[in-house]
């Protein structure tokens, strides 16, 4: 077999990242349209991601943020993204390189797509490349770690801050804001 010296699966990644980039950049601007919203995980150990310490040691390895009704300051780069949640009660600034991103779901239209993480400086992409995941309730993508729920907006000035133990789960969303988990897609 020939070798790919063009690097199909790298252009290609790259494409794709371009399409979340563009998407986030225009819901930056002007807000989600209609019923959209995103699934977004991401490896928070890539170089470049910022987060707390206690959203490090609480998320490891993998992060899936849920942007819906409850963010703010969203800003979207060429390089990256940041966005203010609330985490526990306490609001939090991620900064994520779209480098980092390993997934990338609007539930909303059954779209979504998964990357391979590229690290600083590789420029290369692992040879299976992206991959577009067709949304269907038995195919939704199963991330490695629970996902982490932001509360809403307005609750942050009433909540004290205070960091809560480790063992706490992830923050339920209030009663005005729908957060729907990946469970309610998977078949049972």
């Amino acid at each position: 077999m020939t070798q790919d010296l063009i690097r199909y699966d790298v252009l290609v990644q790259e494409a794709l990242r371009g399409v979340v980039r563009k998407v986030m950049g225009e819901v930056a601007k002007t807000g989600l349209p209609g019923d959209h919203h995103f699934y977004v995980s991401f490896d928070t150990r890539h170089p470049g991601v910022r987060l707390s310490g206690r959203l490090r040691q609480r998320y490891p390895t993998e992060m899936t943020v849920v942007l819906q009704h409850q963010y703010w300051d969203f800003e979207v780069t060429e390089n990256w993204f940041e966005v203010n949640l609330s985490f526990s009660g306490v609001p939090e600034r991620l900064h994520v390189p779209f480098n980092a991103v390993k997934g990338f779901v609007d539930p909303s239209v059954e779209f979504g797509l998964q990357f391979e993480v590229i690290s600083e400086g590789e420029g290369e992409a692992e040879p299976e490349g992206p991959k577009l995941v067709p949304i269907e309730p038995s195919t939704i993508p199963t991330p490695p770690v629970e996902i982490a729920r932001a509360e809403p907006a307005e609750e942050v000035a009433k909540t004290p801050e205070a960091t809560p133990p480790e063992s706490e789960p992830a923050a339920e969303p209030a009663a005005t804001a729908t957060v729907v988990s990946l469970d309610k897609f998977r078949k049972k």
